[in-house]
């Protein structure tokens, strides 16, 4: 066949793949009013994974096993709000990392509710204002982000999902690079970009600000200054990517969480999120993590947080795999509940890849 031809084919396989879709939408929606009238989970993070595994396992190709997931994921993103509206609080404003995760996960049909900071995220899920939220937790490079995991102290909300985005900078403006003098980021993208902004912009001044949506905003607003900020930012603000990716590291990411007031069903692979607090002895966080270590639970991540009430008293948070329902994670809990003054399960949901 020749090239007009081979397009012709394509152009009635796209016919049928619409069809396909709107026909899954209105599946979907059906799903909806029946979760509506069982009064069932709007967010089931486990059945939307077994799907993800059964077509990426059922691949035949030519499309690799990545492509064929993400494309799933703005599919199944994009039914689930036919199936119950859903409203999104973030950490704003538009054009963050978070609001990126935000519509990675939920589909850009979602309401998407942007707060200037995380405590009025958590407090918004907490009332009910919005379905769920969408937190950052962890940095490769950069660390835990400590006022999430403060804020679960005394929360209701559960830990329904994660997931990863990769950070990738980018220089936007509106001049060209000779006429910046001014950068504007968050502290954390102008400190991960340093080596490049040094190489590149050594006279222009940089200026912190409380984020890289914020400095999308500034940048757009004044002549000669740029900032480094998502290519949804650049969309959002009609600002041209100068340079993209000029992080000086390429493995950086950033682990987000989902919460809500929902528990998410075992899938098969997952993640536990604990908060625990031990007595002021010696020896004595050595003997709860003895108890993870016994029943041979893999712990990903441990960060110890001051508690509110008393000085130099601690709580732990722990990532452990496995599921809270699931053997020997139920058993070990109980264990570890022995161990120490208290623990609680902040969520158990389906590890990310």
């Amino acid at each position: 066949m020749n090239l007009d031809q081979l397009r012709a084919q394509i152009d009635l396989l796209d016919e049928k793949i619409l069809s396909l879709l709107s026909e899954r939408g209105r599946l979907a929606a059906s799903i909806g009013k029946v979760k509506q009238k069982d009064n069932a989970a709007q967010f089931v993070p486990s059945r939307e994974k077994q799907i993800l595994e059964r077509m990426t396992s059922s691949n035949p190709g030519p499309l690799s096993a990545e492509s064929v997931a993400a494309v799933y994921e703005q599919i199944i993103a994009a039914c689930r709000v036919l199936e119950i509206p859903l409203g999104i609080a973030y950490l704003g404003p538009p054009g963050t990392f978070c609001h990126l995760a935000a519509k990675r996960k939920f589909g850009p049909d979602a309401a998407m509710l942007p707060f200037s900071n995380i405590d009025d995220v958590f407090m918004t899920v907490e009332k009910r204002e919005a379905s769920f939220g969408m937190v950052p937790v962890e940095n490769s490079i950069a660390g835990v982000e400590r006022t999430t995991l403060d804020r679960f102290v005394g929360s209701t909300v559960h830990i329904c999902a994660e997931c990863y985005v990769d950070i990738q900078h980018n220089l936007l403006s509106k001049g060209t690079r000779e006429e910046i003098k001014r950068v504007y980021s968050h502290p954390q993208a102008l400190h991960q970009c340093r080596n490049w902004l040094r190489t590149n912009l050594p006279e222009a001044e940089t200026i912190e600000v409380s984020s890289t949506a914020r400095a999308a905003q500034m940048a757009a607003a004044e002549a000669g200054s740029a900032a480094i900020g998502t290519e949804l930012a650049a969309s959002l603000y009609d600002l041209p990517i100068l340079t993209a990716e000029i992080q000086d590291r390429p493995d950086n990411r950033t682990r987000f969480l989902v919460i809500g007031q929902e528990d998410a069903q075992p899938s098969g692979k997952d993640k536990t999120s604990l908060m625990f607090a031990v007595k002021h002895r010696a020896g004595s966080l050595w003997e709860a993590l003895g108890v993870l270590h016994r029943y041979k639970i893999n712990m990903t991540m441990i960060e110890s947080r001051p508690t509110q009430e008393t000085p130099w008293e601690y709580v732990f948070f722990a990532d452990v795999q496995g599921h809270s329902r699931e053997e020997p994670l139920p058993e070990a809990l109980e264990a570890l509940a022995g161990q120490t003054l208290f623990v609680r399960v902040l969520g158990s949901y389906p590890e990310a890849e």
